[in-house]
């Protein structure tokens, strides 16, 4: 391959090699009475935060799996010693460890950034509550106050609804809650969510005037009027994320120059990228937004790099991770991402490290640069598919750019 600087398929192959090494060697001791979905519980802050979690057998070893709607997050290996189990997530960097008594699991989830949470789990039941038939009808998009550090003075809340089941999803111009899902009880919906990152429990509840009252892990209600009501207008309008960051200077050309996971310093004055439309993307593998958007840019490129897209992740690591991007490269080999990854420093550096931007602290965000090398758009954060029409749109916009700015010729405007 002419470009030694991106991550190749090679490198991807020999990581899921390695993981697959590491998930085999103790398959003769993982029992197979944990087979099967079980209803666990995290503990965030003394909030007990609910949450699906599947054991199945894959040939000869054991996988644990978190879910974020109907995506998957699978662990890259198993290790067993009698009733304790250990499923580790590498792209995550966690571990959740698991003692099974009496047909209950209990233990803690140990992750990089924060202290352990407190798990346990019991065995799904077969048999379904019936629909109550009260619950109130919230399905749709509402406007949610909001003050956060970001200068956003509101949110949306999407929710999908069948009868008593509600799924649905907080979405900031950063990205997403991930796909809270849950039920009617007792006067309000109580829905939650765990993938292995942003473990949240939302109580719901409806207000007399119409409006909704939503806390987020026991945190003071925030107020959510939908969209069609007039109240929304008061409460404000939730920041375009295509608008919230800009460059400084936009005739400037975007610049870096940062080394790759084997070391090598890459540039943007590299041939690889020159006359080449190319997205420079804003990341971080501790980032759950982030994950949510690494399947999105792995098929772009496969579907574009033949006409002249290039893709460059800018990944901010902790320190850690600086040193050994363990938890990066699983990244990558999750998500088969193809295109160049690099390593410019950790997340408070960000603005350090990426100058020409103004209000950039969205993870991620991504820098849409035309064939002349200068940014034509910038796209702060990403949806999940939990968003609905909101991750149809991000996906849309991001696509039509990349297409219409490979139509232009080299030193077009």
């Amino acid at each position: 391959m002419s470009r030694a600087i991106t991550v190749r398929r090679s490198a991807a192959a020999l990581l899921l090699a390695g993981l697959a090494v590491l998930t085999a060697s103790p398959a003769i001791a993982q029992p197979a009475s944990l087979v099967g979905r079980w209803d666990g519980v995290v503990v965030v802050n003394g909030v007990e935060v609910p949450f699906p979690f599947e054991i199945a057998i894959a040939g000869p070893v054991l996988q644990g799996s978190f879910f974020n709607g109907e995506r998957r997050i699978t662990s890259t290996a198993v290790t067993s010693d009698g009733p304790r189990t250990a499923f580790r997530f590498e792209q995550y960097a966690a571990t959740l460890q698991t003692v099974e008594a009496d047909g209950r699991l209990s233990g803690e989830y140990r992750r990089a950034r924060g202290e352990p949470l407190p798990f346990r789990a019991v065995r799904t039941a077969a048999s379904v509550a019936p629909a109550s038939g009260t619950a109130p009808a919230i399905a749709g998009t509402w406007i949610v106050q909001a003050k956060s550090n970001k200068g956003e003075v509101a949110w949306r809340f999407i929710a999908t609804q069948a009868g008593d089941h509600v799924e649905a999803t907080i979405l900031r111009v950063d990205g997403d809650t991930g796909t809270l899902a849950g039920a009617w009880r007792e006067g309000r919906f109580v829905l939650s969510h765990f993938s292995g990152a942003r473990p949240l429990r939302l109580e719901v509840t409806p207000n007399a005037d119409g409006t909704l009252a939503l806390s987020q892990n026991g945190q003071a209600a925030l107020v959510a009027a939908r969209v069609t009501a007039p109240g929304a207008a008061g409460i404000g309008a939730p920041t375009d994320p295509a608008l919230h960051t800009r460059m400084k200077n936009p005739d400037e050309p975007f610049q870096f120059s940062f080394p790759d996971v084997q070391g090598k310093v890459v540039s943007h004055t590299d041939a690889a990228f020159r006359g080449k439309v190319v997205l420079v993307n804003i990341s971080g593998s501790w980032c759950p937004n982030c994950h949510d958007e690494a399947p999105f840019l792995s098929t772009l490129y496969k579907k574009y790099r033949a006409k002249g897209l290039e893709i460059v992740t800018l990944s901010f690591e902790e320190g850690d991770q600086l040193a050994s991007p363990t938890r990066l490269k699983a990244f990558i080999a999750t998500y088969g991402l193809e295109y160049t990854v690099l390593l410019p420093g950790e997340p408070d550096e960000l603005n350090a490290k990426v100058p020409q931007a103004e209000n950039l602290n969205a993870f991620p965000t991504t820098f849409i640069l035309g064939r002349d090398g200068r940014v034509r758009a910038v796209h702060a954060g990403f949806p999940s598919p939990g968003s609905g029409e909101f991750y149809t749109k991000a996906e849309h916009e991001i696509t039509e750019q990349v297409e219409r700015l490979l139509r232009e010729r080299a030193g077009s405007r």
